[in-house]
């Protein structure tokens, strides 16, 4: 089982938390350049340097957040439009992918995306909301209650907690 990322919305439809486990993409032989040496005295030529990209990634990630909840939202109306109201969205798969859903009576929405073999994550779901969530962050006295921003989600009990519970199902 492979978990590529993981996002908490709250009630205000705003990305509070996101985590990705994905590898970091590999170096292409045109991003690494060997040192010349033309002249003896002369330093290595070093590499062009990359602009820092901290910024883009980002607004990579917002825009993967937005889209990801957009879909989430969009389905979730759609199974209570044809199922009726005792109907409930709980995941769905693609290609390349498969997204799972949980939501809490408090309208947090826990949303991880994984490889398509996986089976049901809606009690790993329901795990990390109880044990991780509820422990960490809203136990928390320095935590607020709403979390603009992901202001107090983002504490070390929990990230450490998340990764450590994540990558025991891996």
């Amino acid at each position: 089982m492979v978990v590529y990322s993981f996002y908490i919305f709250d009630r205000h439809t705003e990305c509070i938390y996101s985590k990705s486990w994905l590898p970091p993409p590999a170096a292409s032989s045109t991003d690494i350049l060997p040192p010349t040496h033309s002249h003896p005295q002369q330093p290595p030529q070093q590499p062009p340097q990359q602009p820092t990209s901290s910024i883009l990634t980002q607004k990579q990630s917002s825009d993967n957040a937005k889209l990801i909840f957009g879909t989430v939202f969009s389905l979730r109306n759609m199974v209570r439009k044809l199922g009726g109201s005792d109907d409930a969205f709980i995941s769905y798969r693609t290609a390349q992918y498969k997204l799972h859903y949980y939501e809490t009576a408090s309208n947090l929405r826990f949303v991880m995306l994984t490889d398509v073999a996986t089976l049901s994550m809606r009690n790993v779901l329901h795990q990390i909301y109880i044990n991780l969530w509820v422990e960490y962050v809203v136990k928390n006295p320095l935590s607020p209650v709403e979390h603009k921003g992901g202001e107090g989600v983002r504490n070390e009990l929990f990230e450490l907690g998340l990764d450590q519970f994540v990558r025991g199902l891996m």
